[in-house]
Protein backbone atom coordinates (compact mmCIF):
# COMPACT_ATOMS: atom_id res chain seq x y z
CA UNK A 1 0.00 0.00 0.00
CA UNK A 2 3.23 2.18 1.29
CA UNK A 3 4.53 1.51 -2.23
CA UNK A 4 1.31 2.40 -4.30
CA UNK A 5 1.37 6.24 -2.35
CA UNK A 6 4.81 6.99 -2.96
CA UNK A 7 4.12 6.03 -6.78
CA UNK A 8 1.38 7.83 -7.03
CA UNK A 9 3.17 11.04 -5.41
CA UNK A 10 6.11 10.41 -7.48
CA UNK A 11 3.90 10.76 -10.17
CA UNK A 12 2.51 13.50 -9.37
CA UNK A 13 5.33 15.13 -9.31
CA UNK A 14 6.59 14.02 -12.34
CA UNK A 15 3.37 15.17 -13.87
CA UNK A 16 4.05 18.76 -12.13
CA UNK A 17 7.52 18.82 -13.17
CA UNK A 18 6.43 18.18 -16.83
CA UNK A 19 3.44 20.45 -16.48
CA UNK A 20 5.97 23.72 -16.60
CA UNK A 21 7.00 25.50 -19.33
CA UNK A 22 10.22 25.48 -19.87
CA UNK A 23 10.20 27.43 -23.39
CA UNK A 24 8.66 30.31 -21.56
CA UNK A 25 10.88 30.37 -19.08
CA UNK A 26 13.40 30.31 -20.86
CA UNK A 27 12.02 32.88 -22.87
CA UNK A 28 12.10 35.29 -19.57
CA UNK A 29 15.53 34.18 -18.26
CA UNK A 30 17.29 35.00 -21.74
CA UNK A 31 15.05 37.41 -23.06
CA UNK A 32 14.26 39.65 -20.60
CA UNK A 33 16.97 42.23 -20.45
CA UNK A 34 15.77 43.40 -16.56
CA UNK A 35 16.18 39.58 -15.18
CA UNK A 36 19.24 39.30 -16.63
CA UNK A 37 20.89 42.17 -15.48
CA UNK A 38 19.40 41.37 -11.62
CA UNK A 39 21.03 37.78 -12.55
CA UNK A 40 24.46 39.78 -13.68
CA UNK A 41 24.28 41.95 -9.90
CA UNK A 42 23.73 38.28 -8.05
CA UNK A 43 26.58 36.29 -9.87
CA UNK A 44 29.12 39.33 -9.33
CA UNK A 45 27.78 39.48 -5.60
CA UNK A 46 28.16 35.61 -4.85
CA UNK A 47 31.72 35.72 -7.03
CA UNK A 48 32.92 38.37 -4.63
CA UNK A 49 32.15 36.88 -1.34
CA UNK A 50 33.90 34.04 -3.06
CA UNK A 51 37.27 35.65 -4.31
CA UNK A 52 37.24 37.89 -1.11
CA UNK A 53 37.12 34.85 1.42
CA UNK A 54 39.47 32.76 -1.15
CA UNK A 55 42.10 36.10 -1.13
CA UNK A 56 42.00 36.19 2.91
CA UNK A 57 42.81 32.28 3.03
CA UNK A 58 45.29 32.66 0.19
CA UNK A 59 47.42 35.70 1.69
CA UNK A 60 47.21 34.20 5.17
CA UNK A 61 48.65 30.93 4.23
CA UNK A 62 50.95 32.72 1.97
CA UNK A 63 52.19 35.28 5.09
CA UNK A 64 52.67 32.19 7.90
CA UNK A 65 55.04 30.41 5.51
CA UNK A 66 57.61 33.04 5.96
CA UNK A 67 59.68 34.37 8.89
CA UNK A 68 58.67 37.66 10.52
CA UNK A 69 60.31 39.53 13.27
CA UNK A 70 57.35 39.23 15.39
CA UNK A 71 53.64 38.15 15.35
CA UNK A 72 52.70 41.89 14.88
CA UNK A 73 55.05 42.13 11.75
CA UNK A 74 53.11 38.99 10.46
CA UNK A 75 49.94 40.84 11.26
CA UNK A 76 50.46 43.79 9.46
CA UNK A 77 51.85 42.40 6.21
CA UNK A 78 48.45 40.17 6.26
CA UNK A 79 46.28 43.01 7.24
CA UNK A 80 48.39 44.76 4.31
CA UNK A 81 48.23 42.64 1.65
CA UNK A 82 44.61 41.59 1.67
CA UNK A 83 43.27 45.05 1.92
CA UNK A 84 44.86 46.04 -1.35
CA UNK A 85 44.54 42.44 -3.16
CA UNK A 86 40.67 42.69 -2.24
CA UNK A 87 40.17 45.92 -3.68
CA UNK A 88 41.91 45.56 -6.30
CA UNK A 89 40.89 42.42 -7.50
CA UNK A 90 37.02 43.66 -6.60
CA UNK A 91 37.18 46.65 -8.82
CA UNK A 92 38.11 44.40 -11.96
CA UNK A 93 35.71 42.43 -10.98
CA UNK A 94 32.69 45.05 -11.16
CA UNK A 95 34.52 46.18 -14.24
CA UNK A 96 33.82 43.09 -15.71
CA UNK A 97 30.21 43.22 -14.49
CA UNK A 98 29.52 46.74 -15.82
CA UNK A 99 31.18 46.01 -18.99
CA UNK A 100 28.45 42.59 -19.09
CA UNK A 101 25.22 44.41 -18.22
CA UNK A 102 25.81 47.38 -20.62
CA UNK A 103 26.11 44.44 -23.35
CA UNK A 104 23.07 42.97 -21.43
CA UNK A 105 21.26 46.54 -21.99
CA UNK A 106 22.29 46.49 -26.02
CA UNK A 107 25.58 48.16 -26.42
CA UNK A 108 28.46 47.07 -28.52
CA UNK A 109 31.24 45.97 -27.06
CA UNK A 110 33.70 46.37 -29.58
CA UNK A 111 32.31 50.11 -29.65
CA UNK A 112 32.13 50.14 -25.57
CA UNK A 113 35.93 49.05 -25.74
CA UNK A 114 36.88 51.78 -28.72
CA UNK A 115 35.50 54.61 -27.17
CA UNK A 116 36.95 53.54 -23.26
CA UNK A 117 40.43 52.94 -25.37
CA UNK A 118 40.06 57.14 -26.75
CA UNK A 119 39.06 58.14 -23.45
CA UNK A 120 42.24 56.15 -21.44
CA UNK A 121 44.57 57.98 -24.08
CA UNK A 122 42.78 61.04 -23.31
CA UNK A 123 42.39 60.92 -19.86
CA UNK A 124 46.39 59.20 -19.86
CA UNK A 125 47.69 62.63 -20.94
CA UNK A 126 45.95 63.92 -17.44
CA UNK A 127 46.81 60.95 -15.55
CA UNK A 128 50.52 60.99 -14.99
CA UNK A 129 50.41 61.56 -11.62
CA UNK A 130 48.30 58.64 -10.74
CA UNK A 131 49.57 55.98 -12.84
CA UNK A 132 53.05 57.07 -10.69
CA UNK A 133 50.97 56.50 -7.33
CA UNK A 134 50.32 53.20 -8.77
CA UNK A 135 53.83 52.09 -9.84
CA UNK A 136 54.75 53.32 -6.66
CA UNK A 137 52.31 51.58 -4.87
CA UNK A 138 53.77 48.24 -5.98
CA UNK A 139 56.97 48.55 -5.14
CA UNK A 140 55.75 49.99 -1.33
CA UNK A 141 53.78 46.39 -1.27
CA UNK A 142 56.42 44.73 -2.80
CA UNK A 143 59.52 45.78 -0.92
CA UNK A 144 57.10 45.50 2.36
CA UNK A 145 58.12 49.51 2.90
CA UNK A 146 55.55 49.82 5.23
CA UNK A 147 52.17 48.33 6.76
CA UNK A 148 49.30 49.53 8.28
CA UNK A 149 49.75 50.00 11.75
CA UNK A 150 52.98 51.02 11.00
CA UNK A 151 54.62 54.54 12.10
CA UNK A 152 56.44 56.42 9.69
CA UNK A 153 57.52 59.66 8.51
CA UNK A 154 57.44 61.08 5.24
CA UNK A 155 58.13 64.05 3.32
CA UNK A 156 55.87 65.44 0.89
CA UNK A 157 56.82 68.39 -1.24
CA UNK A 158 59.02 69.48 1.42
CA UNK A 159 56.73 69.14 4.15
CA UNK A 160 57.51 66.71 6.83
CA UNK A 161 54.05 64.48 7.91
CA UNK A 162 54.58 61.47 10.32
CA UNK A 163 51.97 59.26 11.80
CA UNK A 164 50.63 55.84 11.68
CA UNK A 165 49.60 54.29 8.64
CA UNK A 166 45.82 53.29 8.45
CA UNK A 167 45.19 52.16 5.44
CA UNK A 168 47.45 51.38 2.14
CA UNK A 169 45.87 50.74 -1.41
CA UNK A 170 47.97 50.64 -4.90
CA UNK A 171 47.43 54.38 -5.21
CA UNK A 172 47.13 56.00 -1.48
CA UNK A 173 48.41 56.27 2.03
CA UNK A 174 46.00 57.21 4.63
CA UNK A 175 47.91 58.69 7.46
CA UNK A 176 47.04 59.55 11.33
CA UNK A 177 49.26 62.44 12.83
CA UNK A 178 49.57 62.49 16.33
CA UNK A 179 46.68 65.68 16.50
CA UNK A 180 44.39 63.17 14.73
CA UNK A 181 44.57 64.80 11.21
CA UNK A 182 44.38 62.65 8.53
CA UNK A 183 46.66 62.49 5.80
CA UNK A 184 45.85 61.17 2.24
CA UNK A 185 49.04 60.89 0.74
CA UNK A 186 49.57 59.53 -3.10
CA UNK A 187 52.15 57.15 -3.11
CA UNK A 188 54.40 58.61 -5.64
CA UNK A 189 54.57 62.10 -3.53
CA UNK A 190 56.45 60.60 -1.28
CA UNK A 191 60.01 61.63 -1.80
CA UNK A 192 61.75 59.67 1.35
CA UNK A 193 59.95 57.62 4.03
CA UNK A 194 61.35 56.40 7.37
CA UNK A 195 59.92 53.75 8.95
CA UNK A 196 59.54 54.09 12.91
CA UNK A 197 58.16 50.26 13.57
CA UNK A 198 60.10 48.13 11.50
CA UNK A 199 60.81 44.95 13.31
CA UNK A 200 62.27 46.51 16.46
CA UNK A 201 62.84 50.31 17.67
CA UNK A 202 65.98 52.10 19.95
CA UNK A 203 65.13 54.29 22.64
CA UNK A 204 67.59 57.01 22.41
CA UNK A 205 67.79 59.38 25.84
CA UNK A 206 70.04 61.77 26.91
CA UNK A 207 70.63 62.89 30.45
CA UNK A 208 72.08 65.69 31.62
CA UNK A 209 73.61 65.82 34.74
CA UNK A 210 75.16 68.86 37.33
CA UNK A 211 79.24 68.12 36.92
CA UNK A 212 79.23 67.48 40.50
CA UNK A 213 77.77 64.18 40.46
CA UNK A 214 79.63 61.07 40.14
CA UNK A 215 79.66 59.52 36.50
CA UNK A 216 80.04 55.55 38.03
CA UNK A 217 77.08 56.25 40.25
CA UNK A 218 75.03 57.83 37.59
CA UNK A 219 76.01 54.94 35.63
CA UNK A 220 74.82 52.47 38.08
CA UNK A 221 71.23 54.09 38.38
CA UNK A 222 70.88 53.73 35.14
CA UNK A 223 71.86 50.36 34.63
CA UNK A 224 69.80 49.36 37.73
CA UNK A 225 66.14 51.14 36.67
CA UNK A 226 66.73 50.09 33.04
CA UNK A 227 67.51 46.25 34.30
CA UNK A 228 63.99 46.59 36.49
CA UNK A 229 62.05 48.43 33.94
CA UNK A 230 62.62 45.05 31.61
CA UNK A 231 61.92 42.57 34.34
CA UNK A 232 58.50 44.26 35.43
CA UNK A 233 55.26 42.53 34.17
CA UNK A 234 54.08 45.94 32.57
CA UNK A 235 57.08 46.21 30.38
CA UNK A 236 58.39 43.03 29.97
CA UNK A 237 57.25 42.33 26.46
CA UNK A 238 58.20 45.11 25.21
CA UNK A 239 61.30 45.62 25.87
CA UNK A 240 63.89 43.66 23.77
CA UNK A 241 67.21 45.03 25.20
CA UNK A 242 67.33 46.63 28.68
CA UNK A 243 67.94 50.51 28.50
CA UNK A 244 71.12 51.24 29.51
CA UNK A 245 74.58 53.71 30.03
CA UNK A 246 76.69 54.04 26.77
CA UNK A 247 78.81 56.99 27.22
CA UNK A 248 79.32 60.56 28.44
CA UNK A 249 78.47 62.21 25.46
CA UNK A 250 78.89 65.45 25.87
CA UNK A 251 80.01 68.37 28.25
CA UNK A 252 77.84 71.32 27.80
CA UNK A 253 78.12 74.49 29.92
CA UNK A 254 75.40 73.12 32.39
CA UNK A 255 76.42 69.62 32.83
CA UNK A 256 77.35 66.23 31.54
CA UNK A 257 75.60 64.91 28.90
CA UNK A 258 74.99 61.11 29.52
CA UNK A 259 73.90 58.66 26.49
CA UNK A 260 71.57 55.43 27.27
CA UNK A 261 70.13 53.42 24.77
CA UNK A 262 67.43 50.45 25.09
CA UNK A 263 65.77 48.05 21.97
CA UNK A 264 62.10 47.87 22.44
CA UNK A 265 59.28 46.57 20.11
CA UNK A 266 58.04 48.72 17.39
CA UNK A 267 56.28 51.96 18.06
CA UNK A 268 56.71 51.47 21.40
CA UNK A 269 60.04 53.37 22.12
CA UNK A 270 58.27 56.74 23.01
CA UNK A 271 56.25 54.95 25.95
CA UNK A 272 59.39 53.21 27.17
CA UNK A 273 61.25 56.43 27.08
CA UNK A 274 58.26 58.21 28.98
CA UNK A 275 58.59 55.66 31.83
CA UNK A 276 62.15 55.57 32.06
CA UNK A 277 62.76 59.12 32.46
CA UNK A 278 59.69 58.85 35.35
CA UNK A 279 61.61 56.14 36.94
CA UNK A 280 65.20 57.81 36.54
CA UNK A 281 63.98 60.66 38.32
CA UNK A 282 62.70 59.36 41.02
CA UNK A 283 65.71 57.19 41.46
CA UNK A 284 67.81 60.40 40.96
CA UNK A 285 66.05 62.13 43.64
CA UNK A 286 66.31 59.33 46.08
CA UNK A 287 70.05 58.77 45.95
CA UNK A 288 70.89 62.64 45.68
CA UNK A 289 71.86 63.27 41.50
CA UNK A 290 71.41 66.37 40.45
CA UNK A 291 70.32 66.97 36.78
CA UNK A 292 72.26 69.72 35.20
CA UNK A 293 70.27 73.46 35.23
CA UNK A 294 68.35 72.13 38.24
CA UNK A 295 68.08 75.51 40.81
CA UNK A 296 70.49 74.84 43.41
CA UNK A 297 68.65 74.00 46.88
CA UNK A 298 68.41 76.41 49.70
Amino acid sequence: MLSVIISMTTLGDMEQFNSIDWDALHTVLVKNTLVQVLLTIITTLILLIIVQHSIGVLVRRSVRGHRYASKIDEHKREQTLQGILRTSVGVIIWIIAALVILTQLGFQLSTLLTSAGLIGVVVGFGAQNVIKDFVAGLFVLGENQYRVGDVVEMQVAGIALSGTVEDLTVRITRLRDLDGNLHIIGNGAAQAVTNLSYKYANVNIDVDVAYASDIDDVEEIINEVGQKMAKSDTWSRSIFEPIQFLRVDDLTDTGVRIKALGRVEPAEQWAVAGEFRRRLKKEFDKRGVVFAGAPAEE
